[in-house]
């Protein structure tokens, strides 16, 4: 099986996070609490797009609905614990993966935003190490 892309596990962690407090339900919020713990899994896989019963254009679509359904609050973790949690739990899942694997260095994308933050001029055209030397001023 492929890895999973920061994005898929911070949905995977969400979903298993709503079965373990009792609030994922079948259906998409519709029917009865999910009790059965492979169904879980079954779930989380399913709208993180990284099942293997489905073709990758399939899994792309549903891991984009995710995403939207996510960012407008419709799911359950959003609607018991309110939008900002689940935004934190959101960005700790992505977030996840990135501190451990940078051994500390930046990324070209999070030292551009950096710059944009700071308004520094020219930052489009920018390399990597231009970025650097310009935020180190």
């Amino acid at each position: 099986m492929p890895k999973q892309s920061e994005t898929q596990r911070g949905t995977v962690e969400r979903v298993m996070h709503e079965y373990k407090e009792g609030e994922l339900k079948i259906g998409g919020g519709k029917g009865p609490r999910v009790k059965s713990r492979k169904q879980a899994i079954a779930i989380a896989l399913h709208e993180s797009g990284s099942t293997n019963r489905e073709s990758p254009a399939k899994n792309s679509r549903n891991l984009a609905r995710t995403k939207s359904k996510e960012r407008r609050g419709e799911t359950a973790e959003a609607e018991t614990e309110g939008k900002r949690a689940q935004d934190r739990s959101i960005a700790k899942g992505e977030n996840r993966g990135r501190a451990a694997s940078s051994g500390g260095e930046s990324t070209k994308a999070s030292l551009y935003a950096a710059a944009k933050k700071r308004g520094i001029e020219g930052r489009s055209s920018m390399s990597k190490a231009e970025l650097q030397r310009a935020l180190s001023h």
